[in-house]
């Protein structure tokens, strides 16, 4: 049957890359997604040390393991040729790099994901193929498909006057910038990225937990104008236009993390003041 280009083909709808699974393309080429496995758990890491002359075990911590994903379903082609171009698309969109998974759930969510077993694309009619994918997140998190953003100058300070007359009148300082709020709507912990646009002189940003935990990267560098500097709270990662300065920077006492359903109040300062100076912090809601 002849399918409209872009109709919803109903269920659950999938993007590898620019390839839209659930739905029909531009072709009318119709992709149904009959199989989504491994999107609702990754593997899990755990250890037990049985106790000596007791009952039970010692549990070590539990992490997540890598996330492996299968893709199946079908492929209808109006013509033979439309579905030749199809498996090949196919086979291109499970990519060998990463590649951008995203699942459209009530809030859509994403994973980055690469090619890790053998693509099946079997032909049943001239018209008509089966095809199934096997892909792999190393990250196991399902991250938002938005990326939330904030931005702040450096702090700056107004007011502080004591006028001679009597009684003394003061007028208070007032501090302006240097702080914002990043959110984490998930059910597990999610790490942002800071970006450090100078000129800034020996920057340390600060970031405060809700249960007061004050969590400190300092950088003993410093950023001249138009220098941006990069610092991945995940990958544990400090970069200088695209050159290494991870030795520069000190966490203490651990990177950050923002908790699940939680808060992380940023602000940051420099040992001198530039209004040219800007703090960009990042990052997603992160579910498990």
């Amino acid at each position: 049957m002849p399918y409209i280009p872009g109709t919803n083909l109903g269920g659950r709808r999938v993007d590898l890359g620019a390839l839209s699974l659930g739905a029909v393309d531009t072709a009318g080429v119709a992709w149904h997604l009959q199989e989504l496995e491994g999107w609702d758990s990754p593997e899990v890491r755990s250890d037990y040390s049985e106790r000596e002359a007791d009952h039970g075990a010692w549990a070590a911590p539990v992490y997540l393991g890598q996330r492996p994903i299968t893709l199946a379903g079908k492929i209808e082609a109006p013509d033979p040729a439309s579905l030749d171009g199809a498996m090949e698309q196919l086979l291109a969109a499970a990519s060998l790099t990463d590649t951008t998974l995203v699942v459209y759930e009530t809030t859509p969510k994403q994973a980055v994901v690469r090619r890790s077993g053998k693509t099946l694309a079997r032909p049943i009619t001239d018209r008509i193929a089966a095809y199934s994918l096997l892909l792999t997140a190393a990250d196991p998190r399902r991250y938002s498909t938005t990326l939330q953003a904030q931005s702040t100058g450096l702090p700056s300070v107004v007011g502080g006057l004591i006028l001679p007359i009597t009684p003394p009148l003061t007028i208070d300082t007032t501090v302006t910038g240097g702080g914002f709020t990043l959110a984490n709507e998930g059910s597990i912990g999610t790490r942002p990225v800071f970006t450090i646009t100078g000129p800034a002189d020996q920057p340390v940003i600060t970031c405060t937990q809700p249960d007061g935990t004050v969590i400190q990267l300092a950088y003993s560098g410093t950023l001249g104008v138009g220098d941006v500097l990069s610092i991945d709270c995940d990958a544990h990662t400090v970069s200088l236009s695209g050159v290494s300065r991870r030795r520069y920077l000190s966490a203490l006492p651990y990177w950050p993390e923002i908790a699940p359903a939680s808060t992380l109040s940023v602000q940051w300062f420099a040992t001198s003041y530039d209004p040219a100076a800007l703090l960009t912090g990042t990052c997603r809601s992160a579910w498990m």
